[in-house]
């Protein structure tokens, strides 16, 4: 099975690549390596992919995995999105891309809402223009503290 798996540079990305990499399936990862994390975290995961990133938008293949390229790519990049989908014909799209920070989100709407508005609907309309049809879709977001709640 030929999967895209976005955000493969983030922690559950990366673990997802992996195994279905070691599972036997084709893994296409994207990831667009902001800033918002350590970008050396997001370098030394894609190595152990086998993946050394060059430039954003050319097509790199593991050294590790035989069925596994990456290209830095934002997914609220349109055009880049649809030109991915048409060359690559995916059967099944995971995407985990999203710009993390629910405080982040309060300092940087816009950077936000491309992420994770703009850039999910271009994975939706991506997946439905090329009858992509398995699709899932996970987020998460600074959830796992000891945090006390009120329950005013």
């Amino acid at each position: 099975m030929k999967i895209l798996v976005t955000g493969t540079a983030g922690f559950i990305g990366f673990h997802l690549a992996k195994y279905l990499l070691e599972r036997g399936d084709e893994v296409v990862g994207i990831d667009n390596i902001n800033d918002y994390y350590d970008i050396n975290l997001k370098h030394a995961r894609l190595l152990e992919l086998g993946i050394v990133p060059d430039q954003e938008g050319s097509k790199i293949l593991s050294t590790r995995y035989e069925s596994h390229s990456f290209i830095q790519m934002d997914i609220a990049n349109t055009q880049a999105i649809e030109r991915l989908f048409k060359e690559e014909k995916f059967d099944a799209v995971c995407n985990l891309a999203a710009q993390a920070g629910v405080r982040y989100s309060l300092e940087n709407p816009h950077t936000y809402i491309q992420s994770n508005i703009v850039g999910f609907m271009n994975i939706l309309e991506s997946c439905r223009h090329n009858k992509v049809m398995n699709l899932s879709y996970a987020s998460s977001s600074s959830i796992y503290g000891l945090n006390t709640f009120s329950t005013v």
